[in-house]
């Protein structure tokens, strides 16, 4: 901790020399450094001044706070601004990075699982159209016949491989099955029928 604040001390006059403004030198001179982790200099704002942590966020202060604090620390050092001026804060803050990447993390995950399964869907809808556009004569109803029945095994086949039921997943499985009533003229509501018993669901 003496460490910090004598490195703190070291990098103050310099950093007031490259910037302006009373809100600036007043956050300045209220900020307290915390702790040098990872090369990460943190410097906490009280909580009841928390407004001026914004002047040491603004990017041409906190880009000289990082130069000060560099030259005086003898490596590259990034900058940490944070409301609070103890190490409970600052353990505070890690938790809650940690909380924010994790949450980030699942929603890319989550992300790729949908794209995943919109691609799977895709190729479904795309292998319907084809279907359909190879029937010949298709105002027979004959025809039309053995494409719902190519149609729904299609489906089926598709709907067993997945994984996952989510809400994503089934509007894309149910576009599928909109897209061979529309082809058929048949209730959507049929062919779903269909569809689920062809995959074990009913």
């Amino acid at each position: 901790m003496a460490q910090v604040a004598e490195l703190w001390e070291k990098a103050v006059p310099e950093v007031r020399q490259g910037v302006t403004g009373i809100g600036i030198w007043t956050a300045l001179k209220t900020a307290v450094p915390i702790a040098l982790e990872d090369d990460v200099f943190v410097l906490g704002v009280p909580h009841e001044s928390a407004e001026l942590g914004g002047h040491l966020r603004m990017a041409s202060t906190s880009r000289q706070i990082e130069m000060a604090v560099t030259k005086y620390n003898g490596k590259p050092t990034k900058i940490r601004i944070i409301d609070g001026i103890e190490m409970h804060d600052w353990e505070v803050a890690k938790r809650r990075d940690i909380e924010r990447r994790r949450m980030q993390e699942a929603e890319i995950e989550k992300a790729k699982s949908e794209l995943l399964i919109r691609n799977s869907w895709e190729s479904v809808y795309e292998r319907i159209s084809r279907e359909y556009a190879a029937i010949p004569n298709r105002s027979l109803p004959q025809n039309r016949a053995r494409f719902y029945d190519a149609a729904c095994s299609i489906v089926a086949e598709a709907r067993k491989e997945q994984t996952q039921h989510d809400d994503s997943n089934e509007r894309n499985f149910a576009r599928c099955i909109e897209r061979v009533a529309q082809y058929t003229e048949i209730p959507s509501t049929a062919i779903a029928v269909e569809v689920l018993r062809r995959s074990g669901e009913l």
